[in-house]
């Protein structure tokens, strides 16, 4: 999938303000898989998710006049997103759950019931590991692999330093492939 330019969102984000309900509704639909995605991860249930959502995109038409472009809508709107999924965790109370991959991410034509259950076993079992990380190395491994965001971006969307991040990735990753094993 390409990404979206940050000239393209900035276009939409300048006509959102100006009230063109079109824009608003093209730049949240621009990136609600990503914004689903990384809820989903976060708090690992799908009605969870589905509410954290709305409210994040909520919370995102109500900011954006506030928004000042220093960082990318996208990272912005991440931003708010993780910071919804962490608030719908400690309303919840409880340990969470983190997927690593929907099921449509998976359908990728196996040949064969034998292969695609060796496959969802994998995946199962991938999903465990990085739910046992550190919520920082969690959150560094998902924002980089699977929204493709650059150490900077992650340092902005989690509000920690880029050093730091980098140190949780190549934390994570260690981690996991120690215990993939």
């Amino acid at each position: 999938m390409a990404r979206v330019t940050a000239v393209e969102d900035r276009d939409l984000v300048q006509r959102a303000r100006a009230g063109n309900r079109d824009a608003l509704d093209a730049l949240l639909a621009r990136h609600l898989d990503d914004v689903f995605d990384l809820v989903y991860r976060v708090l690992g249930n799908r009605d969870a998710a589905d509410d954290a959502v709305q409210d994040a995109f909520v919370n995102a038409m109500r900011g954006l006049p506030r928004f000042r472009g220093d960082a990318s809508f996208r990272t912005w709107l991440l931003r708010i997103a993780l910071n919804t999924a962490r608030s719908a965790l400690r309303r919840r109370g409880r340990r969470r759950e983190v997927a690593l991959a929907t099921g449509s991410r998976f359908a990728d034509g196996a040949p064969d019931p034998e292969e695609r259950a060796v496959r969802s076993a994998e995946t199962e079992r991938v999903q465990a590991l990085l739910a046992d990380l550190p919520e920082k190395q969690r959150l560094a491994v998902t924002l980089r692999v699977y929204q493709g965001l650059s150490h900077r971006e992650i340092a902005e969307v989690t509000g920690s330093t880029e050093g730091a991040v980098r140190v949780n990735y190549h934390l994570g990753i260690k981690r996991l492939k120690e215990r993939m094993q």
